[in-house]
């Protein structure tokens, strides 16, 4: 609504002249003691850009499954595996390292590093079958399966859960008599 743009008394103004409402009370002594108005920026706000993001771009165009990591550990502590890339690349062209060599290097480490969490999870696992325990969880699990992890007790309600097995019945049993209405 192109007509209401502005404050509380420049509205408040307009809808008194074109007597939609009545003149508030309050509205002589507004325009005696106007409120503050703040200037407002005159251009769009810049975005904020770091210097390694252009290194995370790269990082996931060649790792797309590594954007679900950094959706999930907004609270972590540890930075994401791609703004890691991303200063490890910096790091060593600062040390004198051309671009590509750097990501070549810090793509290398990434790898490293993701084999290394696995080889130690597979090997906790082992430890574990020699002692005849059940395995532990993953403590470096996927994003995705975490995901999954979390929903599957929502996925598996739908099948056992009392409640939910009424609904469906019920939905089941009016589909039915709408498909016996349709044949008629």
């Amino acid at each position: 609504m192109l007509y209401m743009r502005g404050d509380l008394l420049t509205k408040t103004r307009k809808l008194v002249k074109g007597l939609a409402i009545v003149e508030p009370i309050w509205l002589k002594a507004m325009e005696q003691a106007p409120p503050v108005t703040f200037p407002r920026a005159e251009s769009k706000i810049k975005q904020i850009s770091l210097p390694e993001d252009v290194y995370i771009k790269k990082f996931f165009k060649k790792h797309p499954d590594a954007k679900h990591e950094d959706a999930i550990r907004i609270r972590g502590f540890d930075p994401p595996p791609a703004r890691v890339f991303g200063q490890r690349v910096l790091e060593l062209k600062e040390q004198g390292v051309g671009e590509e060599e750097a990501m070549a290097v810090a793509d290398m480490e990434y790898r490293a590093e993701k084999k290394a969490k696995k080889n130690a999870y597979s090997r906790l696992k082992q430890i574990a079958r020699l002692q005849g325990k059940k395995p532990p969880a993953n403590p470096y699990p996927s994003a995705i399966k975490e995901i999954q992890a979390e929903e599957r007790k929502y996925v598996r309600a739908r099948f056992f859960d009392p409640k939910i097995r009424k609904i469906l019945e019920k939905m089941q049993e009016e589909k039915a008599a709408e498909m016996q209405d349709r044949m008629r």
